[in-house]
């Protein structure tokens, strides 16, 4: 297959590619700088410039591209550049694919657990409706920007939880106090993460290329767990204790927005397209994903 992905520099993206490129297929990555070689290909989502060309004879679409959700205090101008960084690139790519006679059979567009809301009771399949606060509303407009990709297209937009990395992700705020031995437990611990690895992560995406899939996917482990087990586990994988628990005032002064919204949120998601469909995890299990977590630190 011939992909084209944006955002492929980042966790996600490199680890996607570097497992689609393993099995024989051709990556080209989007860039915002000049093109340095064949696989790469300069745009520029905040204007809209993509020359269709990039498109032609390519089997599929990879949409990664978005601001940080966790790096930076959600200042109004920071949640403006997550919300612009991600419908304007959605936007950019289906509008190339609406000028071309033949488009790409499959769009796969990032979305995320945040679509659910900050906080949710019950289990969340992808029948659940969206929730509120930033990222509720920013999901479902990122969502139905993707389905603005022509007629025939088939469109997926995963919803991916807290993908579990030794290089951060989602957990990029929590990690450097976890392996100083300050992290603990966040607020009272019982609420549920949707948890994957980044293995996992990628070879779920790879597969949803190829499936009948189409609409929204949740991508977590099959395996509910609350943060009083996730950051446990963490602990153990990293060698550090944990035993100091972060209350819920000291996390919003330190976090603002981004406590009830990442780090305090409550979603029992579970995957239950990946499921019916047959995909088989590598790492179903907490202890599992930690055992990985253990090894990839020690390489």
């Amino acid at each position: 297959m011939r992909i084209v992905m944006s955002g492929a520099s980042g966790m996600i993206g490199t680890a996607l590619s570097e497992h689609l490129a393993g099995q024989g297929h051709e990556v080209v990555r989007l860039v915002r700088r000049a093109a340095t070689d064949a696989r790469e290909w300069t745009w520029d989502p905040a204007t809209g410039q993509l020359d269709e060309a990039v498109l032609a004879g390519t089997d599929a679409v990879v949409n990664l591209s978005g601001a940080g959700i966790g790096d930076r205090p959600w200042t109004k101008r920071r949640i403006q550049v997550l919300r612009e960084s991600r419908l304007q690139a959605t936007h950019t790519l289906t509008a190339a694919m609406r000028r071309l006679g033949q488009p790409p059979a499959t769009f796969i567009s990032q979305s995320a657990s945040g679509y659910y809301g900050a906080s949710r009771d019950g289990v969340l399949r992808e029948d659940a409706g969206p929730g509120g606060g930033v990222l509720g509303p920013l999901c479902v407009d990122w969502e139905r920007a993707a389905t603005t990709a022509p007629s025939g297209v088939r469109v997926v937009t995963p919803r991916t939880g807290v993908v579990l990395s030794t290089s951060g992700g989602a957990l990029g705020p929590l990690l450097p106090l976890l392996k100083l031995g300050l992290g603990g437990p966040f607020g009272n611990g019982r609420q549920f993460w949707p948890w994957i690895t980044l293995f996992d992560e990628a070879r779920a995406l790879a597969y949803l290329l190829t499936s009948e899939i189409e609409g929204p996917v949740n991508v977590c482990a099959p395996e509910s767990a609350d943060v009083n087990a996730i950051v446990a586990g963490l602990a153990e994988a990293f060698h550090r204790p944990a035993f100091l628990r972060v209350p819920r005032p000291a996390l919003r002064l330190v976090l603002g927005g981004l406590a009830d919204e990442l780090v305090l949120t409550n979603q029992r998601m579970e995957p239950a397209r990946l499921s019916e469909a047959g995909y088989q995890w590598q790492h179903p299990s907490l202890s599992d994903a930690m055992d990985w977590l253990s090894k990839e630190r020690a390489r």
